[in-house]
């Protein structure tokens, strides 16, 4: 007999047939003549319940059904007289493919997601992180369809690279080089020539660069893959190894790119409600009680377009009429994350799209603005995360493009073909970040991004 799926059996209502389920026991509650069963298979955040007569079962097999343990169930399909649950499986056979310990670390309710953290590899069989991986699925099969029905080309950059396209240098070195006795040239450093790519090398710290590249010649591309940052923050917002959509658009101005940044979130915030309802009910009532009101009201209310000198005077008026904030506010200053809430969750109450940043606080490759002060960079703010998304037009000028690099002082001997898409044929292109695992934040209502992805990697943690 061929395994039906949860997911299907508890929409199925062909009561009386046989079937075969399998999976992990959530719960087990025993009586005198019958013991019910939760069996769980991760393909819905539901449990459909096994229903044993125990006097047609061995009392050492029945024993041995704890919680954890993974069982083959064959039964008959019957309407539940029970609450909450429309069917049931009346078992006929119960077969036990993997017993559990005693000190399985997932038995308990109530567990701390730092404690989970722990058990990371465990801890994807309970109800919340079930849910949080299953949507995590979704919202990367929604990225997938945007692009695709919006005629982008999904294009594969590089992990390892010898560019730094934040110009931060948080870079994670990639070498074979013998970290006791590496060669050393004559003026006693490092002689990367010897290594194995000819050069210093580094793990991605975004494709945005070689992606226009992409955009330049096939006109719209995206990426979506890993990138990694070699930042030491231990906070709820960052991650040493995380995932990061890209898209990059040849001929576009600001006006559009904005656009794009809210159509494209949209889109996503959508495909979550429309194919992930019952994780997102499990997680409203679990997690966030505000959660699926937040996420109806982003599809329901246009953007706020803000320009960052507003922006910087509404929030110079909240410090007036007696608002508290934790960092001062003055114009020139890269916004915190309490500023960027603010304008979302109390001044404007909606996402809002802010654009002209002083271009002291934003990367060498953004468009400048006729009055030479700020730069067509956007960052779409949204409540509960502050920032969601970072773009910008690109400074298309050659000219431009070396002055900036020259004054910021950053080493470009490596990037000579990142500059000739400005001598051959140089045309008006941008695009944007968005860190997946934000984006999830949000739509779960989680508050630690350690608890969006599966195997977090963080200073000091590359367990798993």
């Amino acid at each position: 007999m061929k395994r039906t799926k949860i997911t299907d059996l508890i929409r199925c209502t062909d009561y009386g047939t046989d079937v075969l389920v399998k999976g992990w026991v959530r719960t087990k509650r025993d009586s005198k003549a019958v013991c019910f069963i939760a069996l769980n298979d991760g393909s819905t955040i539901k449990n459909i319940q096994v229903v044993a007569d125990v006097a047609n079962f061995d009392e050492n097999l029945l024993r041995s059904i704890t919680t954890g343990a993974c069982l083959s169930v064959t039964g008959k399909l019957v309407e539940s007289p029970g609450a909450g649950q429309a069917s049931e499986v009346h078992a006929t056979a119960i077969e036990l493919l993997g017993t559990c310990d005693a000190d399985y670390p997932m038995q308990k309710k109530g567990q701390s997601f730092e404690f989970m953290r722990k058990h990371a590899h465990m801890r994807l069989r309970t109800n919340t992180f079930g849910a949080v991986m299953r949507i995590r699925h979704h919202m990367a099969m929604a990225i997938h369809t945007y692009f695709h029905e919006h005629g982008y080309f999904y294009f594969h950059t590089p992990l390892i690279t010898a560019s730094d396209a934040e110009g931060a240098g948080e870079m994670f070195q990639v070498t074979v080089l013998d970290p006791e006795n590496p060669p050393r040239n004559e003026q006693g450093n490092v002689d990367y020539s010897q290594d194995f790519f000819g050069k210093h090398t580094s793990l991605t710290v975004s494709g945005q660069l070689e992606g226009e590249l992409g955009a330049t010649a096939l006109g719209a591309i995206y990426t979506f893959g890993p990138t990694f940052r070699a930042e030491n923050s231990n906070t709820p917002r960052h991650l040493a190894e995380f995932w990061m959509i890209e898209p990059e658009v040849a001929f576009i101005d600001l006006e559009e790119l904005q656009d794009i940044e809210e159509d494209f979130i949209k889109y996503c915030v959508s495909w979550a409600l429309e194919h992930c309802q019952d994780d997102l009910e499990f997680l409203n009532k679990m997690i966030d009680r505000g959660l699926l009101e937040r996420l109806r009201s982003v599809i329901a209310t246009d953007f706020v377009r803000l320009d960052y000198t507003e922006g910087i005077r509404i929030l110079e008026e909240a410090v007036a009429n007696g608002h508290k904030f934790e960092f001062p506010v003055s114009w020139g200053m890269d916004l915190a994350s309490e500023h960027e809430r603010y304008l979302v969750e109390e001044h404007f109450k909606r996402p809002v799209i802010m654009s002209g940043y002083p271009k002291e606080i934003k990367a060498f490759y953004m468009k400048q603005n006729p009055d030479g002060r700020t730069v067509q960079g956007t960052d779409v703010l949204f409540p509960q995360i502050g920032e969601i998304i970072g773009g910008s037009v690109r400074e298309e000028s050659l000219n431009k493009l070396q002055t900036r690099i020259e004054e910021l002082g950053i080493p470009m001997k490596d990037m000579w073909w990142y500059l000739d898409t400005r001598r051959f044929g140089t045309c008006p292109h941008g695009g944007f970040g968005l860190g997946f695992e934000r984006l999830m934040l949000f739509v779960t209502g989680m508050q630690n991004i350690r608890d969006v992805i599966p195997f977090p990697r963080t200073p000091g943690q590359a367990e798993f």
